[in-house]
């Protein structure tokens, strides 16, 4: 599937109105989910705009889907079919609470790779391609789309699922790949990983690394360190939800920039402590909230992502795309924010300061309370060839506080004390939960 390209803000609304009504009539009389919902909500195939949409329908939250999963176990009731007409189970990475389970019919897993297909055309990846996947995929289903899209482009897909670090870098070499998935966090890793061993990474085939699950890929440090490890490439950064699928994809002329594939997405920008849809002017903040357009199984409708994002003004990009677009891709989570002596600190925030480090291998953020007030200490480990870690801690306590006016005290780890990761990383610490 080929991007649509839209000419104007009033061609992308027609085109969502047209198929959210489409997606209404699927769905209104027989999803046991959304058939209540909709129709409390005065809602038919016959709405007359976005705006009524947007007027009538509650916002869907992850506590309404995980209540409904508890309630009606183990898929819940956002079922438009029934169960044998499903081919695809995945779950959530539960990085708050227990996962939600997602079914998927055929059409709409062909719709999901159609996603992923506009991502890998805005990173300039074709047939001729060979991606490299590094780890095993479990019932996340991010990188299973992503293997299907590539497969069906007609891309050579490689599997390094039961490799350790070292083979993975062999096969990448071997196998001249010339495309990574991943997080950022483990791409990251096998570029130190090849300097430890001495692997030059310029005579590498890799030209794209295509990054998802954490925010670092639009973070302008954790870019340039990336591009640093692997000179050969460049970094594009996307991301997605396992109830949405993948819904946005790094501008091939602006890096940190996403745009929002709103042929299959509607989205709105809401302030996530009142619920109220915000303007998209340049520099509005606020919660992504999406109503997915083509995945008529389990579908959701104004659902709240979590996801804060920075919308940029309306118009043409450099790209000459006119389709939404955020700055700085996804800036945090609202569950994620912590607030240490009236400063509100995003998880992303701290990864730049940290990605100005090279000598840093891994850290772990705590949180904690001492006399009722929100503390932030950091552990960071040094690599191998710091000869004086203690000058780096200061190093980093001074620029995290001449950037947030902080003091949060730094001490280092030993090697290899810190736990490495491949999916998300989790480095926030709450010690007092």
């Amino acid at each position: 599937m080929m991007e649509i390209p839209f000419q104007n803000r009033a061609a992308i609304e027609s085109h969502q109105l047209e198929r959210l009504r489409l997606l209404i009539g699927a769905i209104g009389n027989v999803n046991p989910f959304w058939l209540p919902r909709l129709k409390s909500a005065g809602i038919d195939r016959q709405i007359d705009s976005l705006s009524e949409f947007a007027s009538r329908l509650s916002l869907l939250s992850k506590a309404d889907l995980a209540a409904d999963q508890y309630a009606h176990p183990p898929h819940g009731s956002n079922l438009t079919y029934p169960v044998h007409q499903y081919v695809h189970l995945h779950q959530t990475s539960s990085t708050t609470g227990e996962p939600l389970r997602w079914l998927d019919t055929a059409e709409d897993w062909s719709w999901l790779l159609d996603g992923w297909q506009v991502i890998y055309e805005a990173a300039g990846i074709g047939a001729d391609d060979r991606v490299f996947f590094p780890f095993s995929f479990g019932p996340f289903i991010g990188f299973w789309m992503a293997w299907d899209a590539a497969a069906r482009m007609g891309c050579l897909c490689i599997s390094g699922g039961s490799m350790n670090t070292a083979t993975r870098l062999r096969a990448i070499l071997a196998n001249e790949v010339t495309a990574i998935c991943c997080t950022p966090t483990y791409a990251i890793r096998l570029g130190q990983a090849a300097r430890d061993e001495g692997i030059s990474m310029e005579d590498a085939a890799v030209r794209r690394i295509i990054v998802a699950g954490e925010p670092g890929g639009s973070v302008p440090a954790i870019r340039k360190r990336l591009e640093q490890l692997w000179p050969t490439a460049r970094v594009f950064d996307h991301h997605g939800m396992t109830e949405v699928g993948p819904v946005t994809f790094e501008c091939p002329h602006r890096s940190g920039v996403l745009h929002v594939n709103e042929g299959m997405y509607l989205c709105e920008v809401i302030d996530p402590a009142t619920g109220v849809v915000q303007s998209t002017n340049a520099g509005v903040e606020g919660e992504l909230v999406i109503t997915t357009l083509g995945r008529c199984g389990s579908p959701v409708l104004r659902y709240r992502t979590g996801d804060i994002v920075r919308c940029e003004p309306d118009g043409p990009c450099t790209c000459g795309r006119v389709t939404m677009r955020f700055d700085g891709g996804i800036v945090g989570r609202v569950d994620d924010m912590v607030v240490v002596r009236g400063t509100n600190l995003y998880p992303s925030a701290l990864d730049a300061i940290i990605g100005e480090f090279a000598d840093i291998v891994e850290y772990r953020a705590e949180v904690g309370r001492r006399a009722g007030m929100i503390e932030l200490a950091l552990l960071i480990e040094p690599s191998a060839q710091v000869s004086d870690p203690l000058a780096l801690c200061q190093r980093v306590e001074q620029t995290i506080r001449d950037a947030w006016n902080l003091r949060v005290p730094v001490r280092a780890a030993q090697i290899d004390e810190l736990p490495r990761f491949e999916l998300k990383a989790r480095r926030w610490v709450h010690l007092n939960d």
